[in-house]
């Protein structure tokens, strides 16, 4: 029935009043009850009722939290109520105080905007005198006088006035207001009009109440006698369980334990595994659920059943795909791509291959560790990687005993889990930074983590349990194999991964470089021309590197500030990116270009270096000066590039008649050798012949060829040994306009490694002698007279060999 409608009857009990809607309060008649007003129509419902006769229907909303009630979130009955005294507080709210007077029941709301004007009629009260009434009275007295014994907050003094009341209705209403009732059972209390159905309401929820006292008083009773032996913490554990008890609820505890005994029954692992998780629920049954010890079990319980044991992806054994796939994340790293195929291969012809150790070995920012998730991405598996560097504890890699308090299993299992399959590819990035102290070497734990023969019974200290790695695809990264001990180094296939040749580097940034940084820059829609000059500027003279890193670090510096010029000129603009934009937005080069020598000179050689970031040009100089026979070598070289110097020296004396110098040439001279850069640390063996060299010409005063460089250990009869990384000095003397390279002979298997591109660009000449060497460098216009003066050496076991010639000249 609406409200608003007008009743045609006209009655003169009927009257308008205000209307004070409450939150979360019930008003009963005979209650005296402060209010606390702040809403601008209540007060206002409040300030007319005082202008008035000072009576106001109180009337409780349906929903505590409406701010702005409408008629329908309004309880039809309510209770009149008269106000005793109003008081403005300073914040603007008003303090009332006010007392219920008679139930009236809302027949319509009245149009009023300013606050809630409605027509009431009042609910009468019958006059009830029965028996049963009498028997219902003393029944609701007695087990309010129960009430009050439980629940201490009501005083004992309300008893005395409870039982001086002799009307039924009015003893409901005063005993309801006392009562922790819900806001929906009062109403209902307010709403019903005989004394009888009120009285006998009112029994059965004193009744409820009664019961939810008694229980909290046992729970307080139970948990009392604990609190001496526990804390506060312990005593709100325990007053938990006891009102789930209470309440008939399932017990947690015993709830988890089942669960855990069924993940145990359709778990499927090994035989072991399973044994050792029964035995340690049923060791679980036996504790008490709140001990620290229930706590370490259920953990391990839990990491048990959490492991991959026997859950493997399914290996993408598709070859051309796999190609494509590692084609399409990174140009070059043949070497490193066949190995990955040919397992790929081996795994589809065979049903059971163990995973391979694979350690890829080259500079920083050559893709070792990308080319790692691509390999993971092409196999079809999923992608695990943990980094050893400065990692010196072996728990580690093999976890920590259950002893100890927080012990967990090390990372090796920790990633497994992650992963969430026994077949992943994992990465053990800077296996080569790993170091060693007190609590033990994290490398020799790793012995057994990467030897096939021993890692399908893999253990881990926390675990204690026989693990299979063999399925694992371990890939170890590196940047030198200095750092890493030899037994480590026998379980792995080492792939070495050099530098890129510039070539490559104005590859990779065309292919991938540039269009990665335009979109991570907001410029994949501007029409941005990297031209190829500005690529080979970056290369050349803002990085100095192996890999690629910093030259993309370059590029996004670019990207950066054309994404400033686009914001000022707009999106239609075209950008070309050249040599002179280069310059201005990134400033003067940082590096200088190492490029041959201009001229042939007396004493300056240029060798070949090897170092992480790649190979580099080497200028070594020597100069006589009068003395005494002093050889002096600075550059702050090591020892065996110093030894070496030795071995050059006396090789150059023991030539000396030969080479057109006096027997005492020594006596009266000293010598001195120089490499520059001395700020840089500079040693090994492969100076050798360049130092001799440079030793000679000095001596002779003949000056050595500009276009030449050389590598190569020397011996004190004038052998040229072999040496290491000759790919990158080979791919520095092309980077730095060398035409022609000297390298040992017993080095001509390792030149297939180096790009085709380079090798039919430079003249190679394989020497084994260091008559051989001078005989390629030195600048003399007719080297045949030369060197008629120098011994005949024994014929080599093969005759000198030159490789063919460039067909067009070297370019930097």
């Amino acid at each position: 029935m609406s409200l608003f409608r007008d009743d045609p009857k006209a009655d003169p009990s009927v009257r308008a009043i205000p209307l004070l809607p409450l939150r979360d309060i019930i008003v009963f008649p005979h209650m005296v009850v402060p209010l606390f007003v702040g809403r601008e129509r209540s007060i206002a419902a409040l300030e007319q009722a005082q202008a008035a006769d000072r009576t106001i229907l109180l009337a409780a909303q349906k929903k505590a939290k409406t701010n702005e009630p409408t008629p329908d979130d309004i309880f039809t009955t309510g209770t009149l109520g008269s106000i005793i005294q109003l008081t403005r507080l300073p914040d603007g709210t008003v303090k009332v105080l006010v007392e219920g007077k008679q139930r009236h029941r809302i027949r319509r709301f009245l149009p009023e905007e300013k606050y809630f004007r409605v027509e009431a009629e009042p609910v009468p009260e019958a006059d009830e005198r029965t028996v049963e009434l009498e028997a219902l009275t003393r029944s609701v007295l007695s087990t309010f006088e129960a009430y009050v014994k439980l629940n201490k907050r009501i005083p004992p003094e309300m008893l005395m006035s409870v039982s001086t009341i002799d009307s039924p209705g009015r003893l409901a209403d005063t005993i309801v207001a006392h009562l922790s009732l819900k806001l929906g059972d009062k109403q209902e209390i307010l709403e019903i009009e005989s004394p009888s159905k009120r009285l006998e309401r009112l029994y059965e929820l004193m009744q409820g109440e009664i019961e939810i006292l008694q229980v909290e008083k046992k729970i307080r009773t139970r948990v009392k006698k604990q609190m001496e032996k526990t804390q506060k913490e312990y005593y709100l554990n325990e007053q938990m369980q006891a009102i789930q008890k209470e309440l008939g609820e399932r017990d947690e505890f015993k709830s988890e334990l089942q669960e855990l005994e069924e993940k145990i029954r359709t778990k499927k692992m090994s035989k072991e595994a399973t044994l050792k998780a029964r035995k340690e629920l049923k060791k679980l049954r036996m504790m008490s659920p709140m001990s620290a010890e229930a706590t370490v079990v259920r953990n391990y319980i839990d990491w048990i059943l959490s492991l991959p044991w026997y859950e493997y992806t399914q290996d993408k054994l598709d070859i051309a795909e796999a190609q494509k796939t590692l084609d399409e994340d990174h140009y070059g790293l043949r070497k490193a791509k066949e190995r990955i195929l040919e397992y790929l291969a081996v795994q589809k012809l065979v049903e059971k291959i163990r995973g391979p150790i694979l350690c890829l070995v080259g500079p920083p920012g050559v893709g070792k560790t990308s080319l790692a998730k691509s390999i993971a991405r092409c196999a079809g598996r999923r992608f695990v990687r943990i980094s050893l560097g400065g990692v010196r504890d072996e728990a580690e890699i093999r976890g920590h005993r259950r002893t100890y308090i927080g012990a967990l299993p090390g990372k090796i299992v920790q990633s497994l889990k992650k992963a969430g399959s026994g077949n992943p590819v994992f990465l053990l990035d800077e296996v080569d930074k790993m170091s060693t102290d007190f609590r033990g070497d994290p490398s020799s734990a790793l012995l057994e983590v990467l030897d096939p023969e021993q890692n399908h019974t893999f253990v881990d200290h926390y675990l204690d349990l026989d693990y299979d790695l063999s399925n694992v695809m371990f890939i170890c990264t590196a940047n030198t194999m200095n750092g890493i001990p030899l037994p480590l180094q026998d379980r792995m296939e080492v792939i070495r991964i050099a530098g890129y040749t510039d070539l490559e580097k104005l590859s990779i940034a065309n292919r991938y470089l540039v269009p990665k940084q335009l979109e991570q820059n907001g410029l994949a829609g501007v029409k941005v021309d990297f031209r190829r000059d500005a690529l080979e500027l970056l290369v050349h003279r803002y990085t100095k590197e192996a890999g690629v890193r910093s030259l993309e670090r370059e590029i996004a510096a670019v990207c950066r500030k054309l994404a400033k010029d686009v914001l000022k000129k707009g999106k239609e603009t075209t950008f070309v990116v050249g040599p002179r934009r280069i310059a201005r937005l990134l400033g003067p080069p940082k590096f200088r270009y190492g490029t041959a020598e201009a001229l042939d000179q007396v004493g300056l050689v240029t060798g070949l270096a090897w170092t992480e970031l790649g190979g580099e040009l080497l200028t070594i100089e020597s100069t006589v000066l009068p003395g005494k026979g002093k050889l002096i070598i600075t550059g702050k070289l090591g020892e065996v590039m110093q030894e070496s110097a030795q071995a050059a020296m006396s090789y150059v004396r023991s030539r000396a008649e030969a080479l057109g110098l006096e027997k005492r040439f020594l006596e009266s001279i000293d010598i001195h050798v120089h490499v520059p850069e001395g700020a840089i640390p500079k040693d090994g063996p492969s100076a050798g012949i360049a130092i001799a060299t440079a030793l000679t010409s000095g001596l002779v005063k003949i000056p050595v060829r500009k276009d030449v460089a050389m590598t190569g250990e020397i011996t004190l009869r004038g052998r040229v040994l072999p040496i290491g990384g000759l790919k990158e000095k080979v791919l520095a003397a092309h980077r730095g306009g060398i035409r022609k390279v000297l390298l040992p002979r017993e080095n001509e298997k390792d030149i297939r490694e180096i790009p085709r591109r380079v090798r039919d660009r430079l003249h190679l000449v394989l020497v084994e002698h260091m008559d051989e060497v001078l005989r390629e460098s030195l600048a003399i216009p007719n080297p045949d007279d030369f060197f008629s003066r120098l011994p005949r050496l024994p014929a080599p076991t093969e005759p000198p060999t030159s490789l063919p010639p460039p067909a067009a000249p070297a370019a930097p």
